[in-house]
């Protein structure tokens, strides 16, 4: 019921279209029933040719519920004859009808729609903004099934769906006024049916609920495969097991076939067992209609209509098992939706976080703890972690892998929380400064490029789509990516595809770099940046990056030392400590780690030279009017 509610809020703003669509629906109901009632002077009147001429009574004989139906007849048109009336009046409720029947629809759905449009927008934005523990939590594959397949769940219920129940509710509702009042105390044999109706609707609904929640999580596992074998695709063919992926889905689309069945076993149990229980009444009604008209207690004509109106009745009451399926879906649907709103974020913006303006000053880790919860307890990843950079300085961070580097540096904007201590930026913890604010202090360049499905152009701007186009090449040019653009089809107006899979390795890593040179912040992480090149494409990028340090304050992660050993400083981490900080002639006489990372690269396993950035970084390979791009 809460999630109902909550469904119902999104509604509000289309009431102007709700409201009217449900009182036009309302009189398609009305007049639904009105046409069956036309059988009553058909039988009494039309097709009985001794029938005395007179008022053609629509209602319950001798008492207050009828009328005369040649009151509806405008005087101009001078009908007068039964069979002319009841033709007029079958001819125009039958028109005005539709008439309600299509706006009435199109209203509902109109708001139906927008609602659904406006939840997945909402939907989309609450995810996008998660904290990134919500994307470790959840797959891919389950976030793209609650983003589309719960969303349109909720989406059939809330449009189509709804447009037909509101009709068939009304039709049901005066249907069930008027069988009361024609039938008299054969209507009160219905109620002996009402708990069987009731009973049953709620033990499928229930089940169906569950159903469809276990069968949308099946789908997100398909999904899931999809993606992963899609994106991956690559790998699958190096790794010759197109054969295992390919079992792999279809036992997973297997399962979804099971689930599915399960729940339209339980779906197609409503439509029958509404047949049987309408039958068993209608045949009741039947046998004890006929004596009452032996009897004289009942015209043919009331008796017909009456019994007209049950079949009428009849439809509805079969169509709401469907309905109540369909809803019963559709909160199985919400409460995954709901769920992704209500997720607690782990990285929170404080009530009165102020705005920071630009880095001018320090960072400095204070004794920063950091750990996450898993099925297997607590993990501790960083350990009482002290660091202080100053502008303008290139730090250096080296350790073996899984030691947590990767972790530290992105504490800094706020990807994670820390759970101890504290870090600061120009001696302001960084908790109480906007998220948008300190992130605008940071450009990252890491080893997993990350490009969209668009133009060169509008990947180099990101963010930044009111960019000139002079900036853009500008930044391409000290990023050395601008020639090889210009060799492409259509130059900067080229879509690279997803994830820029049209460019080689060393190409997308530059153009991260200018996209990094257009964001222009005065603090550079470059997070393994060179590790997954060959030597070629490493010192175009080694180059690149010369030039994106150029007057920033730099954090570096590498496994490879030659990238880093002329930093400012480096500092060892181990096993999420710092054991060591200083140069790196020092740290080759002091530390027993560092010493063993140089071993293993320089002695045991020496690496090709590239240019070296931080070398580069002394000798500016460009116009020194770098950074590029509109200053804060």
């Amino acid at each position: 019921m809460k999630n109902f509610l909550r469904l119902l809020r999104y509604g509000w703003p289309y009431t102007l279209q709700w409201i009217p669509g449900v009182l036009l629906l309302a009189t398609v109901g009305l007049l639904d029933n009105f046409r069956v009632l036309l059988f009553q002077p058909i039988f009494d009147r039309v097709l009985s040719p001794n029938a005395p001429e007179g008022p053609i009574l629509l209602g319950v004989p001798n008492s207050r519920w009828h009328f005369d139906l040649r009151t509806l007849v405008p005087n101009f048109l001078h009908l007068h004859n039964s069979w002319d009336v009841v033709a007029y009046a079958l001819v125009a409720s039958t028109l005005l009808k539709g008439l309600c029947d299509y706006l009435g629809t199109y209203l509902v759905n109109y708001s139906g729609f927008g609602s659904i449009t406006d939840l997945r927008n909402q939907l989309y934005e609450a995810t996008l903004r998660r904290s990134s523990s919500f994307f470790h939590r959840h797959s891919t594959g389950s976030i793209l099934s609650t983003l589309i397949n719960d969303v349109d769940r909720v989406q059939i219920a809330a449009s189509s769906v709804i447009g037909d129940f509101l009709q068939q509710f009304f039709t049901f509702l005066l249907a069930i006024v008027l069988i009361f009042r024609l039938g008299g105390y054969l209507s009160w044999a219905l109620l002996l049916f009402v708990p069987v109706v009731i009973t049953s609707a709620r033990k499928i609904g229930r089940e169906v609920r569950y159903r469809t929640r276990t069968g949308q999580d099946k789908l997100a596992e398909l999904q899931n495969i999809l993606h992963e074998t899609v994106t991956g695709n690559r790998i699958v063919k190096a790794f010759n097991t197109e054969l295992w992926e390919i079992l792999r889905f279809k036992t997973a689309a297997r399962r979804l076939f099971r689930a599915n069945l399960r729940s339209i076993r339980i779906q197609s149990i409503s439509s029958p067992l509404m047949d049987a229980i309408g039958a068993v009444a209608i045949a009741v009604l039947l046998w004890i209609g006929r004596n009452e008209i032996k009897s004289g207690h009942m015209t043919l004509g009331v008796f017909g209509a009456f019994i007209i109106l049950l079949f009428k009745l009849y439809d509805p009451v079969r169509r709401f098992a469907t309905y109540y399926n369909s809803f019963q879906q559709a909160m199985g649907a919400s409460s995954s939706i709901f769920g992704y709103f209500d997720t607690r974020d782990d990285v929170v913006e404080r009530p009165r976080a102020v705005s920071f303006g630009r880095f001018h000053d320090s960072i400095r880790f204070d004794d920063v703890g950091f750990s996450y919860a898993n099925a297997e307890g607590e993990q501790k990843i960083l350990h009482n972690v002290n660091l202080e950079m100053h502008v303008g300085e290139v730090m250096a961070v080296v350790g073996p892998s899984g030691a947590g580097k990767t972790t530290l540096v992105n504490l800094i904007p706020r990807f994670f929380d820390v759970t101890s201590g504290r870090i600061l930026i120009d001696r302001q913890d960084i908790r109480d400064l906007t998220l948008a604010s300190l992130r605008r202090q940071i450009a990252q360049v890491t080893q997993e490029t990350i490009l969209f499905n668009d133009t060169v152009r509008n990947n180099i701007a990101y963010g930044q789509p009111d960019t000139s186009r002079a900036l853009v090449e500008e930044a391409a040019h000290n990023a050395l990516a601008h020639d090889f653009i210009l060799r492409m089809p259509q130059g900067y107006d080229t879509v690279i595809g997803e994830k820029g899979f049209r460019l080689s390795g060393g190409e997308r890593q530059r153009l991260a770099i200018a996209r990094a040179l257009m964001k222009n912040a005065p603090l550079l992480i470059l997070d393994e940046a060179t590790s997954a090149l060959d030597t070629e494409s490493e010192s175009l990028v080694q180059t690149a990056l010369a030039n994106l340090m150029q007057g920033r304050t730099v954090i570096v992660i590498a496994h490879r030392l030659s990238t880093i050993r002329r930093a400012n400083r480096i500092a060892v981490l181990e096993d999420g400590r710092i054991t060591a900080i200083g140069s790196h002639d020092t740290l080759l006489a002091t530390s027993p780690t560092y010493q063993r990372l140089y071993q293993l690269q320089f002695v045991d396993m020496p690496e090709p030279q590239a240019a070296d950035p931080l070398a580069a970084a002394d000798t500016p390979a460009c116009d020194p009017a770098l950074p590029v791009g509109a200053e804060e």
